[in-house]
């Protein structure tokens, strides 16, 4: 009943809370202007172009055309006025008005493909004037992909663009990488900057849960979102200096049109969740593992451990007498999925507007687990004077998770306690009480693993006209973060039988500011434009931590950490601040020739005094080849324009907001004379002044290219990124007192192509198709590092120099004996001996290629989307295999059932026995398995109401639409090929161990708009 309850609260809420919306937006709706309707047509086939813009001309009032092409604009000019409409890839055209009669504007396809607006740092450009490579991604299409964090739902949209759901958790951290991973210490995630303000990206996340960590990103609202556009080269990036190395994701949120009539966008959808059951673990049954655990001890020598002999011997009958417990299905559901988003937009003559709520609740795919957000979204610009405009940027969510306790090792896990159990062994007893304190069905019932995270992202800006061609703009942002975790384990379960319960507390805030300044000025004249700019920005960042537990509790009703027995408790504090002057200057002359210089400095308060400013120049070029006359009359040509830019970028992640210092810490008590404690302090970190910036340096040269009337379009990019002076910890000699200490050692190396193909295959009236393709390719390389560096348990994962990062260091097994069924390695004496000089790096976890396909359909009012991501070349290897495959009284899959059995088989699974190599060497390169894959990522199919039947209900627009995520993949390998075990960026490629995978999802929904 309480579910019911809860759920039916928040359909109230909701209910409330659109009415009082639909309330606001009327009421603040301006009257007195003049509305102007119609519709944007293509002049041939008569197809609707939706996504048009129009705009009165001498204002900034504008508006964008329906999924019908059909548009509504206010004006509170008197007629007659003149429409500017424009649309990608056709000539704009401006339209007199002088009544209120409906109009139909045709537009005539254009020889040039390159007349977007993109979002660059510190402003937009036209995409035609370009000289750095730069992405853009169709937001709508983004949201489709029901998954809590935006980030994940850009696989494979854009080219260059990696991105890795590891685990089938909602709102968990998602692996996404931009050309590459450019640092081993540091982070290699790409910069997020969301309306002007860096979002944190890092997880705030303290207390161990088997080496998964939480999303950041899942606090923000995909729904808000009204475009993301990706910086990749440096001509693109080094305008954010240190923060610009691998890549930035600037996302910009919806604010309204000015000059526009209130629009109320209303989306809902439900659906489920559920197990792909063609990558879960292939679990045999009770009599299977019994066998297997048989044959295991027999060939072992000692048939008296195998616990199948007779019963009245002690034991528990033949194998075949077994039963199945199958607590994998026990722990599997149907996940329930509700989203609901409504949106409120637009604007007078001189102020708009965007009011957003939605409210998202994502249950796991197996029992307990689960995820919901609550956000609320207000943007706000007004222009004060004809020279003044204000503005600001709010976003406020609370995103609650039953955590998960995943990967290798914890206790408490319950996606493991499903998988690593042999199937015939009972769950409960004769009595009908549980068995064991790892028991599925005990952690499920006693589970209470939470986080809550509450957000506020915004700004405010003030914006000037100081002369004619030169604005002034002045804005401060905040990135609040306050993180609560909190874990209660009962004497139900093994973490908390120990000490007679558990309890612990983990609060953490993060609290981010920038204030910025910006110049910029742009002059035309004649055939010559010049842009510039100069701004600059100070930012800090503090970190906080408060940390409780306590142990011994009466009962389960007493769950606060002052009821426990004995407590203990810690907290920490650390901050660093940014200071930074940056400028750019854009030239341009007749529209083919492009020139653009920038430059940014960053004095950081991480740095030792010698090196604290790091500086970041960039020049990029660009040619347009299709305004020259030599190509004048090549008319299947619609478009060409050459590339090319150098720069740098730098990184200071990875490293304390202290690396450079010298520190003591307190917390070191000594005793007096009597045994008493003293407080003391010690010695804590070897300082060092030279510490200094990462750097990455970036050539890329490209082309953007369209043919047949821009019916098909190509861009291609050719990169190579060196980063020197890597954030490393240097070993020391043990008579100094310290380990180790920050310094600048080694140099990574990233080079590849992209590819971005879009084809209008079919455009009719009724029926359009069009395939957009995009494919990529990055080497890794570590060009320095003076010490190999292993990582994970069992040193699986080495970098070392020569090497792409994340390589496997394996033992090779070359074939299992058909003679003996014992494993053949490379590299074994005459004895059969191995040693670790033997131990080979093959191959890593970064793929030979890349990318995505998506296909869209529309016919009359249906509409069809399917996308296909994939990757090649990549290789996991499969703990979920070894943990389970070396000793079967812990659980089995079907991969044993091809074992060695007699002299003869082929195979090479070998023979089940506790002795020699077969089972116990652990880093055997039998478990690495091609993780290559296909998956459909996204199936989407809608239906949008004639615009007749919708507008006798005064709707706008209606469409009803399914959508159905991961609903197959093509592998080779044994599980799901995106998971792994952990979130540590240099251990990436350990597949699957106690890490449920993705699941399928199917979600009806319905779309409003007012």
């Amino acid at each position: 009943m309480t579910n019911y309850y809860k759920q039916r609260g928040i359909y109230l809420f909701l209910t409330k809370l659109f009415f009082l919306l639909i309330f606001f937006s009327h009421s603040y709706a301006q009257n007195g202007g003049t509305e102007i309707s119609g519709k944007v047509l293509n002049d041939k086939t008569k197809a609707f172009l939706p996504g048009a813009t129009i705009q009165i001309k001498g204002s900034t009032n504008t508006v964008i055309t329906n999924d019908n092409g059909e548009f509504k604009i206010v004006t509170y000019k008197d007629l007659p006025v003149v429409l500017r409409v424009s649309y990608s890839g056709y000539d704009a055209r401006e339209i007199p008005i002088d009544n209120i009669k409906p109009v139909v504007v045709e537009l005539e396809e254009t020889a040039t493909q390159l007349s977007d607006i993109v979002v660059v740092g510190y402003g937009t450009q036209r995409k035609r004037d370009l000289t750095g490579s730069i992405a853009k991604i169709n937001a709508q299409e983004v949201a489709k992909i029901p998954v809590a964090s935006f980030d994940g739902q850009l696989q494979g949209k854009a080219s260059g663009l990696q991105v890795i759901t590891n685990s089938g958790v909602p709102g968990e951290g998602i692996f996404v990488r931009l050309r590459g991973t450019t640092s081993i210490n540091s982070s290699s995630d790409p910069l997020y900057i969301v309306d002007g303000v860096f979002l944190n990206n890092t997880s705030l996340q303290t207390t161990v849960l088997g080496g998964r960590t939480t999303s950041p990103l899942a606090d923000i609202n995909p729904a808000d979102i009204e475009s993301i556009e990706l910086l990749k080269d440096a001509a693109a990036t080094a305008i954010y200096g240190s923060r610009g190395a691998n890549g930035v994701v600037i996302v910009t949120t919806k604010k309204g049109n000015y000059g526009s009539k209130t629009k109320v966008d209303v989306n809902v959808s439900n659906g489920w969740v559920e197990a792909d059951r063609s990558v879960l673990p292939n679990l045999i049954s009770g009599p299977e593992v019994a066998t297997l655990v048989h044959e295991y001890w027999v060939n072992s020598g000692q048939p008296e451990r195998s616990p199948f002999r007779p019963v009245s011997e002690g034991g528990l009958g033949a194998p075949e007498e077994q039963k199945t417990y199958d607590r994998l299905a026990f722990l599997l559901r149907k996940g329930y999925i509700q989203d609901y988003n409504i949106g409120i937009q637009g604007g007078g003559s001189k102020s708009r507007y965007y009011l957003g709520a939605g409210y998202v609740d994502q249950d796991a795919f197996f029992k307990v687990i689960g995820f919901n957000r609550a956000s609320l979204k207000f943007n706000y610009d007004h222009e004060l004077s004809r020279n003044v405009k204000i503005g600001v940027t709010n976003s406020l969510s609370r995103s609650y998770r039953n955590q998960a306790r995943l990967g290798d090792g914890p206790q408490g896990r319950l996606w493991g306690s499903a998988i690593n159990n042999a199937t015939y062994s009972p769950t409960h007893d004769a009595s009908g009480a549980l068995i064991g304190l790892e028991n599925t069905y005990s952690l499920v019932d006693n589970y209470d693993v939470n986080t809550v995270s509450l957000r506020y992202v915004g700004s405010v800006f003030a914006e000037a006209n100081i002369i004619k061609d030169l604005k002034f703009r002045s804005s401060i942002s905040a990135d609040y973060n306050l993180y609560d975790e909190y874990q209660y384990w009962n004497t139900g379960t093994s973490i908390g039988s120990a000490v007679g319960g558990k309890a612990i507390s983990s609060i953490t805030q993060n609290s981010a500011w920038i204030n910025e300044q910006v110049l910029t000025y742009k002059k035309v004249f004649g055939e010559h434009s010049i842009t510039a700019l100069a701004g600059n920005t100070l930012q800090s960042n503090e970190l906080k931590n408060t940390y409780a537990e306590g142990n011994g509790f009466a009962n389960s009703n007493y769950k606060l950490i002052s009821s426990a027995a004995s407590t203990l408790a810690s907290d920490s504090w650390t901050k660093h601040t940014i200071s930074s002057y940056f400028g750019r200057v854009g030239y341009a002359y007749s529209d083919k020739y492009f020139a653009e210089v920038s430059f940014r400095s960053d004095g950081s308060s991480k740095f030792g005094k010698n090196n604290r400013r790091g500086y970041f120049p960039a020049l990029g070029l660009g040619w347009r080849l299709i305004s020259e006359n030599f190509l004048a009359d090549v008319r299947w040509l619609s478009e060409l324009k050459l590339r090319g830019s150098y720069g740098l970028t730098g990184n200071q992640s990875g490293i304390n907001d202290f690396a450079a210092r010298g520190l003591w810490s307190g917390g070191s008590p000594y005793a007096d004379t009597y045994g008493t404690p003293l407080a003391g302090i010690g010695p804590l970190q070897l300082g060092n002044d030279e510490l200094r910036w990462e750097k990455t340096a970036q050539t890329n040269v490209g082309f953007d290219a369209a043919f047949l009337s821009n019916r098909l379009s190509v861009t291609f990019d050719y990169y190579y990124k060196y980063t020197s002076d890597l954030l490393l910890q240097k070993p020391v000699p043990a008579s100094s007192g310290f380990a180790q200490y920050w310094a600048n050692v080694g140099e990574v190396s990233n080079r590849g192509f992209e590819v971005a193909i879009n084809s209008d295959n079919i455009r009719t009236k009724n029926f359009n198709w069009s395939t957009n393709l995009n494919i990529s390719s990055n080497k890794n390389r570590i060009e320095k590092l003076p010490t190999p560096i292993t990582q994970y348990t069992r040193d699986w994962v080495i970098l070392q120099e020569g090497y792409s990062l994340n390589s496997f260091w394996l033992y090779e097994q070359l074939y299992v004996d058909p003679k003996t069924g014992d494993p053949v390695f490379a590299g074994q004496d005459e004895n059969g001996v191995v040693t670790v000089e033997d131990r080979k790096i093959l191959n890593s976890f970064y793929p030979k290629f890349y990318g995505g396909i998506n296909n869209t359909i529309r016919f009359r009012q249906f509409d069809l989307s399917a996308l296909f991501t994939f990757q090649y070349g990549n290789y996991n290897l499969n703990l979920q295999r070894f943990f389970i495959e070396r000793n079967p009284a812990t659980g089995a899959n079907a991969t044993l059932l091809n074992r060695w059995q007699k002299p003869g088989d082929i195979t090479d699974v070998p023979r089940l026995v506790s002795t020699g190599y077969n089972y116990t060497l652990d880093q055997n390169s039998r478990y690495l398995e091609d993780a290559s894959f296909i998956r459909l990522k996204q199936l989407s199919v809608g239906y949008s109401l004639p615009a007749g039947i919708s507008q006798k209900a005064r709707l706008t627009n209606v469409r009803f639409y399914f959508v159905a995520a991961n609903l197959f993949i093509l592998t080779k390998y044994t599980g799901d090929p995106e998971t792994n075990v952990t979130s540590n960026p240099n251990a990436q490629g350990l597949g699957g161990f106690g890490t449920p995978p993705q699941p399928r999802s199917f979600q009806f929904g319905l779309n409003v708009t007012l």
